[in-house]
């Protein structure tokens, strides 16, 4: 069993800048393929970056250029670093860790980012 707790939403200017941090208990984030995903207002939950255990990473077309995906281990922690925010952008972020194959698949609680000026 994980747990994840997600920090570092808030409100944000257009073109400004925020780190969403999740944070693990209970397991070892290392092997997990982790990633984040947002649901905005009025849409379904979209996938937004992944990291598999071996370290490469995917991105949404949307956020590719602007945010950076990234963990650290010795933290138990993954982060999502976002950059040129746009209006578009606003929704909460949810944190995931899974392992497919042996069913294992872990929501945060989301953190809000809203993106207005």
């Amino acid at each position: 069993q994980v747990q994840l707790v997600e920090s570092g939403g808030g409100l944000v200017q257009p073109g400004g800048s925020l780190r969403l941090s999740c944070a693990a208990s209970g397991s070892i984030l290392s092997i997990y393929t982790v990633g984040w995903y947002r649901q905005g207002p009025g849409k379904q939950r979209e996938f937004v970056a992944a990291m598999p255990r071996g370290g490469s990473t995917n991105y949404a077309d949307s956020v590719k250029g602007r945010f950076t995906i990234s963990r650290d281990n010795a933290k138990n922690t993954v982060y999502l670093q976002m950059n040129s925010l746009k209006p578009e952008d606003t929704a909460v972020y949810y944190c995931n860790a899974r392992i497919l194959a042996l069913g294992y698949d872990y929501w945060g609680q989301g953190t809000q980012v809203t993106v207005s000026s």
